[in-house]
């Protein structure tokens, strides 16, 4: 009897480590692990540019220079394409060359630290707003008399966030951005108990640590201080994600418009509608401000 009930508190014994294994991995060792990826190198070489684009380079203003594609604008209106974490100008390249065949003039850039660009990597995109800006000063510099921008999961989060400091992007479109510091986190009631928060809060904290960056103005604040108008897309799949975007459209009011695609993930829409995508897109950069 001695010998089964030794039997059975092993078993609890062993139980119970491998219980409380799993919930360090999951809520510390997990976490970190983002964290300690959000800066790792995301460089990488990139394809050839589309027809009718060049291979140009935009230098910032902090001394780091960013690879880009640019194409001429047939009207006066030119977009600002940004990518999304740990991609390139060539993740985006099905969105350059709609926008292009609509006439627009596009540059596509490759962001700090990220395809062929210089810098040091952030995939939270918290040094974006130094990339926009010395981007729409090259537009500028081009002639574009109306400057707007498309930017998908952490580049709709850069363009989001460069609003309010870069006033000359006057109409946004952000595919899946939704959240790049605690306080956005935070900003849902869903996501405040800290069982629910706590690895989100951990992994911004290691990208800080790790970067030496701090986290940037939250993206509603950058938003509402713009003059900017906005298109914000969501997955219909991606439950957070339209929750935040939603806060974002109702705050704004009649400054942003929101679509989430039904049965679609993150950043997904233009794969599952690409007609309505593009119909979308083309639709609100075409209104004047």
């Amino acid at each position: 009897m001695e010998r089964k009930e030794r039997r059975t508190a092993r078993m609890f014994k062993w139980i119970g480590i491998a219980v409380g294994a799993m919930v360090v991995v999951l809520y510390v060792f997990l976490p970190v692990g983002i964290g300690v990826v959000s800066v790792w190198p995301a460089r990488g070489d990139v394809g050839d540019a589309p027809e009718g684009f060049a291979d140009v380079a935009v230098g910032t203003r902090d001394g780091e220079t960013l690879a880009a594609w640019y194409r001429p604008a047939m009207a006066e209106t030119a977009v600002l394409v940004t990518h999304g974490a740990g991609g390139s100008r060539d993740s985006v390249r099905e969105y350059v060359e709609f926008l292009a065949e609509a006439g627009y003039g596009v540059l596509a850039v490759d962001l700090r630290g990220h395809g062929e660009s210089t810098g040091k990597t952030n995939r939270l995109g918290w040094n974006g707003t130094a990339d926009v800006r010395a981007a729409v000063d090259v537009l500028k510099a081009q002639g574009a008399e109306r400057i707007v921008g498309l930017g998908l999961s952490m580049g709709g989060e850069v363009l989001l966030g460069a609003a309010s400091q870069v006033p000359e992007l006057e109409a946004i479109v952000a595919d899946g951005a939704t959240r790049r510091s605690t306080s956005e986190l935070l900003a849902l009631p869903s996501e405040r108990p800290l069982w629910r928060s706590f690895t989100a809060r951990l992994m911004f904290a290691t990208s800080g640590l790790l970067s030496g960056d701090p986290e940037p103005l939250p993206l509603l604040e950058s938003m509402a201080a713009s003059r900017a108008r906005f298109l914000l897309i969501a997955g219909g799949d991606a439950e957070t994600e339209v929750a935040l975007n939603e806060r974002f459209a109702e705050t704004l009011g009649d400054r942003a418009m929101l679509w989430v695609a039904p049965g679609a993930g993150h950043t997904q829409a233009h794969a599952v509608y690409p007609d309505e995508y593009e119909a979308r897109v083309l639709a609100f950069f075409f209104v004047a401000p």
